[in-house]
């Protein structure tokens, strides 16, 4: 049988009576029904697993990479602890240099002293009122003191130079404007500044209980050790 003759008949076929079709047509309809239903039973019931696969497998991307970095992070465990204890160190190491509230007298007095040795003639030195933060206070003091460019730079670097942490800010230089009389020789200058000083708050003190006041009570534990 020839196409032409094939495609003939094709055409010539009763969708009405199906049981009059020749052979081949019964075996063509077959195969393309059962092409139809693999078709649709792949979109029907393979089609929602595929999609839920892409899911999963992207799911486990994400959870190996989780896994990953928290792999890094184990093996990386070590050196976190022993940077730690580095800061906890280096931090009781800088508390330590806080003084104590009976100590701050004795700090004042320093201050006191390195004025007298770098000869400034003293106006004014006031204690203001303390300044809590988290684990420490701030001190500020008040001074005015009279006296030459490099008197002034002795007394600064004195400051320095102390055991304790005090800085010196709002700082103001001008020229004395004083007699003979007065004590003022010529090219006198005054400065008024305020040198602050901290002290560490004790337990009882620290009525917070965040992070940097938890930080501060470590380290003064570690201060004390």
């Amino acid at each position: 049988m020839t196409v032409q003759e094939a495609f003939a008949e094709l055409q010539a076929l009763d969708l009405k009576n199906p049981g009059a079709w020749p052979r081949w047509a019964h075996i063509g309809a077959a195969v393309l029904a059962f092409i139809v239903l693999v078709g649709f039973g792949v979109w029907m019931f393979l089609k929602p697993e595929y999609e839920t696969l892409g899911v999963e497998e992207h799911t486990e991307q994400t959870l190996r990479a989780e896994f990953e970095k928290k792999q890094q992070k184990v093996a990386a465990l070590d050196a976190y602890k022993a940077q730690l204890e580095t800061m906890e160190r280096d931090f009781g190491a800088m508390l330590r240099q806080l003084p104590s509230k009976t100590e701050v007298e004795n700090l004042l007095n320093d201050i006191s002293q390195t004025r007298v040795a770098s000869s400034l003639e003293e106006e004014l030195f006031q204690p203001q009122t303390e300044i809590p933060k988290d684990f420490y206070a701030e001190v500020p003091n008040r001074i005015v003191v009279t006296g030459s460019y490099h008197q002034m730079g002795a007394f600064v670097g004195g400051v320095a130079a102390l055991p304790r942490i005090v800085t010196i800010d709002e700082v103001e230089i001008k020229p004395a404007g004083g007699t003979a009389q007065q004590g003022l020789g010529r090219g006198a200058l005054r400065m008024s500044a305020l040198a602050k000083t901290y002290r560490y708050l004790d337990e009882s003190e620290i009525t917070t209980t965040d992070p940097a006041g938890t930080a501060g009570r470590a380290g003064r534990r570690g201060a004390r050790q």
